[in-house]
C-alpha cells in the first residue's frame, strides 16, 4: 500500500478534473494508486450542501488521496468563506471556485459558468476565501459564455479576478459555456477548443498560473501544452484509460524513481480496499465501478470487464469476483493465441 504524500506537496503540472458523478472519494482512492503526485480535486460541493447538509459524508476522504483540492460551487462570498474554512479543516490541500458548470441547475442557483458575467463578484468571493484560509484559492472558468468570439471577455475576467480577488491560478476549459439550449454533454463538445486563447493569457499575464483543461488526451498532448503553459488537467481521458496515469509522476513530476505499477498489483490494493468498504457494510460496486477501465487496451480486457460488471456477483466478496475476473482475461487471452492466425488478425 502506497504511504499518504506529504499534503503540502500541491504540483500543478497534471491534475485531474473535478467530474460529477465520477470522481468521488472511491474514485479518487483508484487514481492515486496509479499516481502520487498527481492533484486530484473532489466533485463539485456546493455550499448549501455544507451548510444543510451532512458535512462529513460531503468532505470525508482517505489521507491517501493528497494532493486534494476540494471544489465549491456558490456565490455569496460569506458563505464560501465558511466552507473554506470546513475544507481547511478537513485538510484540503487547495479550494477551488467553480466558475465553469454550465447546466441549468447550477445557473439557477446564480453559479458555475454564469458568474464569468460578475467577475466582481467572483473576486469578493475569492477574496473571502482568501481571507478565511491559508491554503491556495482557485478559480476554474472558460474561455467565454455564450458565442462569444473575442479574448476580452476573459482577459477582463481574469484581470479583475486577479487584481481585486488576489487569485493567482487559473484553470481554464478552453471552450466558452454555451449557456442556453446546450446540455452539459453538449457543452463539452460543441462549444469549439480554442486553446491558443488559453496560451494568450500566459504570455499576457507571465506572473499567474495557467493550467489548460478541455479535450486533452495522451501523454504527447500534455507535454506539448505544457511547452506553453504552467499546467495540464485532464478529464475524461483519464477515467476511461487510467492506466495513462501510472508513468505521469516520471515523466512530467519530476519524480525520476517511480516506477508504474502493474495492473495485477492496482487491482490487488483496490480489492483490499473493496473489502474493506464492504466490511462497514457499503456496497463494494459504489467504488468499483472506477477501476472498469484499468485494463483498456489490454487483450481480453472486456472479458474483465463483464465479470467486474456483472450485478449478479455484487453478493460475492471482492476478492472472490476479482478471482473470477482475472480467470476470464486470461481464457480470452489463451483463446486469442490459440486461435488460427487469420482468425486471430
Amino acid at each position: 500500500m502506497l504511504e499518504p504524500r506529504n499534503a503540502a506537496d500541491v504540483g500543478r503540472r497534471v491534475s485531474v478534473a473535478p467530474m460529477m458523478d465520477w470522481t468521488d472519494r472511491h474514485c479518487r482512492f483508484f487514481h492515486r494508486l496509479l499516481t502520487r503526485r498527481t492533484l486530484l480535486y473532489t466533485e463539485m460541493v456546493t455550499t448549501g450542501a455544507l451548510l444543510h447538509g451532512d458535512v462529513r459524508r460531503h468532505l470525508v476522504f482517505d489521507a491517501l488521496e493528497h494532493p486534494l483540492a476540494l471544489q465549491l460551487g456558490g456565490s455569496e462570498p460569506a458563505d464560501l468563506a465558511h466552507c473554506a474554512r470546513l475544507g481547511e479543516a478537513w485538510g484540503y490541500d487547495e479550494i477551488n471556485l467553480n466558475c465553469g458548470c454550465p447546466s441549468e441547475r447550477v445557473q439557477r442557483g446564480a453559479f458555475g459558468a454564469c458568474l464569468m458575467a460578475e467577475p466582481r463578484l467572483v473576486a469578493d468571493c475569492v477574496r473571502a476565501m482568501r481571507d478565511a484560509v491559508s491554503v491556495p484559492v482557485t478559480v476554474k472558468h472558460r474561455i467565454g459564455i455564450d458565442r462569444i468570439e473575442g479574448d476580452d471577455f476573459v482577459r477582463d475576467f481574469v484581470g479583475t479576478v486577479a487584481d481585486e480577488g488576489g487569485c493567482s491560478v487559473f484553470i481554464v476549459h478552453a471552450r466558452s459555456a454555451w449557456l442556453k439550449g446546450l446540455s452539459p454533454k453538449e457543452n463539452r463538445e460543441i462549444p469549439p477548443l480554442r486553446y491558443a486563447t488559453v496560451q494568450r493569457l500566459k504570455r499576457e499575464f507571465p506572473h499567474l498560473t495557467f493550467v489548460v483543461n478541455g479535450g486533452i488526451a495522451g501523454d504527447a498532448a500534455i507535454a506539448e501544452h505544457l511547452e506553453h503553459v504552467d499546467g495540464v488537467m485532464i478529464g475524461r481521458a483519464a477515467y476511461h484509460q487510467p492506466y495513462d496515469m501510472a508513468a505521469w509522476d516520471a515523466r512530467f513530476h519530476g519524480d525520476a524513481g517511480a516506477l508504474p505499477a502493474d495492473r495485477d498489483a492496482i487491482e490487488d490494493a483496490m480489492v483490499d480496499y473493496l473489502e474493506r468498504l464492504a466490511a462497514t457494510g457499503e456496497p463494494w460496486t459504489h467504488a468499483s465501478r472506477h477501476m472498469l477501465g484499468l485494463r483498456n487496451g489490454m487483450p481480453g480486457a472486456r472479458h474483465w470487464r463483464r465479470v467486474w460488471s456483472d450485478h449478479r456477483l455484487a453478493s460475492r466478496s471482492p476478492r472472490e469476483v476479482s478471482t473470477l475476473a482475472r480467470a476470464a482475461l486470461r481464457d480470452a487471452q489463451h483463446a486469442r493465441e490459440d486461435a488460427p492466425a487469420d482468425v486471430a488478425r
